[in-house]
């Protein structure tokens, strides 16, 4: 079979539903772009919402594995299974009980990883010669800065950040899922 032929019948996999429901990822996209400006407009709120949902799941899964843990207690891994389900639910109460440092925390942790990454991109891209590495030390440049403008209103920033990121996701994904379905929309039916 010639790989052309691959990668057309590839590409054409779901193309013809994807004509059919452009309205709904439109339509999808519509929604996550609203929900993401609502997030933005009140960022503390679901920085404080998720943060919530990660300590609630947290306990789900520890009392899920505990539970196993004590269902299927003649197998060798039962004491990890039992430690590992009972330190999940724990720190799964921590946060519940106190999800504003628990939010500043992951907010730390955030502004540390921009810097450190972006402080590593800098140096790979000042080590390694290769086409357009400028585009890497910007990238690096940016994350550094992001990560120290979070580090000087931190721990003030642990209220928004989270729910701002959140936001900005969520107004990307839903752009994509728009333009998706526009260029669904427009799809010729010789092409399908």
């Amino acid at each position: 079979m010639p790989s052309e032929f691959i990668v057309t019948s590839i590409h054409m996999i779901g193309i013809d539903d994807l004509k059919k429901r452009w309205g709904w990822f439109v339509g999808l996209g519509l929604l996550l772009v609203a929900l993401g400006v609502i997030a933005l407009a009140s960022s503390v709120l679901f920085t404080i919402a998720s943060v919530l949902f990660f300590g609630f799941l947290l306990i789900f899964v520890g009392a899920l594995q505990t539970l196993h843990a004590i269902i299927a207690k003649r197998w060798g891994g039962f004491f990890m299974d039992l430690v590992i389900g009972l330190l999940n639910g724990a720190v799964g109460v921590v946060i519940v009980t106190n999800p504003q440092a628990a939010a500043e925390a992951v907010t730390l942790v955030i502004a540390l990883f921009l810097i450190l990454g972006g402080v590593f991109r800098i140096a790979l891209a000042l080590a390694i010669r290769f086409q357009h590495l400028i585009w890497l030390a910007l990238h690096g440049a940016i994350s550094v800065l992001l990560g120290v403008l979070i580090l000087q209103q931190w721990p003030l920033s642990g209220l928004w950040v989270i729910g701002l990121f959140i936001g900005i996701d969520m107004i990307c994904n839903g752009w994509s899922l728009v333009m998706l379905g526009m260029a669904a929309k427009r799809i010729s039916p010789d092409s399908v």
